[in-house]
């Protein structure tokens, strides 16, 4: 089961998120979503287990819990929307205008 969790501090690593969910059953894999340019976190991550129902219990105990001084939020992670393609949908110069 995929969780997404927000609200975290910028200073916390894939590895504090997998210590934060790890008490509840084993974590296959814990992410922090970080900028593509800055490199810094974005403040939220994404965490997958592999048993439901222990990936359930770590969500109702762990929402609105405080880490690091921050009120997180934990939810179920819904799959990426297909956003279709966007092209060059506007802004800047474009040659062929006429």
């Amino acid at each position: 089961m995929n969780l997404h969790v927000s609200n975290l501090g910028f200073d916390v690593k894939d590895a504090d998120l997998k210590g934060l969910f790890a008490p509840f059953g084993e974590v296959t894999s814990a992410r922090i979503i970080n900028d593509k340019v800055t490199g810094q976190s974005r403040g939220f991550g994404f965490v997958e287990m592999s048993d439901e129902k222990a990936a359930r219990q770590a969500m109702s105990d762990l929402n609105d819990s405080n880490v690091d001084g921050r009120s997180i939020k934990v939810v179920e992670a819904r799959p990426k929307e297909d956003r279709g393609f966007r092209g060059n949908s506007g802004g800047g110069f474009k040659r062929d205008r006429w």
